[in-house]
């Protein structure tokens, strides 16, 4: 299960987009996830003149797996983890670093 939701700030740890931050856009059920501005590759797209579109080369998001990145804590201004636990029937996401309950 992936502890992370759309509209979440996370930071990319592994690959090209280290150190890089976005809010999630999507989020997929393979574990994979859209985020905006990383991950950045180039669609070919062919014109299309009954809607008007112009063809050409058009950069796009493309999916990032979800253990490449981690949610970012505005407090200490790092990456962190994210820890469960149950309050009067409910999930609670919080930072594992200091505890605090992370807004929805």
């Amino acid at each position: 299960m992936l502890k992370i939701k759309k509209k979440d700030e996370v930071v990319v740890v592994a690959g090209r987009d280290k150190g890089r931050r976005g809010e999630v856009l999507r989020v997929m059920k393979d574990g994979r996830l859209m985020v905006a501005g990383i991950n950045m590759v180039k669609k070919h797209k062919r014109p299309n003149p009954n809607t008007g579109d112009q063809g050409g080369i058009v950069p796009q998001e493309a999916p990032i797996q979800g253990s490449n990145v981690a949610i970012w804590n505005h407090e200490s201004e790092k990456a962190d983890k994210v820890g469960l636990r149950i309050e009067d029937g409910k999930k609670i996401r919080f930072f594992k670093s200091n505890g605090k309950e992370i807004e929805d």
